[in-house]
């Protein structure tokens, strides 16, 4: 199995970042942690804070995968231009937040990737990753 997980703007500041809110711990860190858990699983990484390269990553991985985990940050709520990325691919999506989107300011409360992914998983975390590749292989 083979897992994509695309985070997008000011993910790489996980560990520095508002830690009351998303934690104390690196994404490299956790990503490390992620290999050793699920040993059969292929994860591979990729984190930018511009919004065309991550459709350009979208695009790379989604007819070649078997799932991609997206956490496109404060994208989310803006990119029009990922969410139709979603929708040209076959590859399965799973939206993830750390934090829980609908306990913070209202503009986070809407997704244009929500209505085109497989599922959501937000508020548990770091762990929002985890729960979304077990959902990967439960699921095909």
């Amino acid at each position: 199995m083979n897992i994509a997980i695309i985070n997008g703007p000011n993910l790489n500041l996980l560990g520095k970042r508002e830690p009351e809110i998303y934690g104390g711990r690196t994404f490299e860190d956790y990503f490390t942690e992620l290999q050793a858990k699920f040993p059969g699983v292929k994860l591979s990484y990729f984190q930018s804070n511009i919004e065309g390269e991550i459709i350009t990553k979208i695009q790379e991985t989604g007819f070649t995968f078997d799932g991609i985990i997206l956490n496109a940050g404060a994208y989310t709520h803006t990119s029009v231009g990922i969410g139709d990325a979603i929708k040209a691919v076959t590859t399965p999506v799973v939206e993830v937040h750390i934090s829980n989107t609908f306990s913070r300011e209202t503009f986070r409360h809407q997704s244009f990737i929500s209505p085109v992914s497989a599922g959501i998983i937000i508020g548990f975390g770091l762990k929002s990753y985890e729960l979304a590749i077990q959902s990967f292989i439960t699921v095909t």
